[in-house]
């Protein structure tokens, strides 16, 4: 038996820069009826835990450390006793949301991660942040990308550690190898595909 996928919103604020915005940030939670893992953590324990609803964490993978995506990471492993794993190119972002405090594992690039019966790839993909990384499960036909690619295009750039050329790079070199009908969840707004995003970006 494959994964399956649930999902939740949360919202909050983004900080960096000085400047602080309002967001709605996706949460996605892969697993099975007894074990899962969790994508990102974001604005509410609480509205997390509702979407896992009662399921073993075996990790809180970390799509990229800016705050909207991390700040209640150690509250969520605390709560759960699921390790934090991220890319460790993004330690002067997660220092900013958590100075002193270690996330437990880092990813790598092509790493494997197995839940619920299905294997996640981890992609790297900098840009929209330096540790910024892609999670592929062939299985489900299904690439969740944090905040590298969006329903519309590449994520936002213009803030400190972050680079629209860098960006654009590891989506054509790394995302765009994948099939078309690839259904790409993203970390804010609708879902989208390779091929719609493809034709959109050139």
């Amino acid at each position: 038996m494959t994964a399956r996928i649930d999902h939740g919103v949360t919202s909050g604020t983004f900080s960096l820069d000085g400047e602080t915005f309002d967001v709605d940030n996706n949460v996605w939670v892969i697993g099975d009826d007894d074990e899962c893992i969790v994508l990102d953590a974001p604005h509410s324990v609480e509205e997390i835990l509702e979407v896992i609803a009662g399921r073993k964490v075996t990790a809180i993978v970390c799509t990229h450390a800016h705050d909207d995506h991390v700040r209640y990471a150690p509250a969520l492993a605390a709560i759960t006793g699921a390790p934090i794993w991220l890319h460790p190119d993004d330690a002067p972002l997660w220092e900013l949301t958590h100075p002193g405090v270690a996330w437990d594992a880092d990813l790598t690039d092509g790493q494997q991660i197995e839940v619920g019966g299905t294997v996640l790839t981890v992609i790297h993909t900098p840009g929209h942040a330096p540790g910024g990384v892609c999670l592929y499960a062939p299985e489900l036909g299904v690439l969740f990308t944090g905040d590298t690619l969006f329903h519309g295009g590449p994520g936002a750039t213009g803030r400190s550690f972050s680079s629209r050329e860098v960006l654009e790079d590891s989506i054509r070199r790394r995302l765009y190898d994948l099939p078309d009908d690839t259904v790409v969840h993203t970390g804010h707004g609708d879902s989208t595909t390779i091929g719609a995003e493809k034709a959109a970006l050139g």
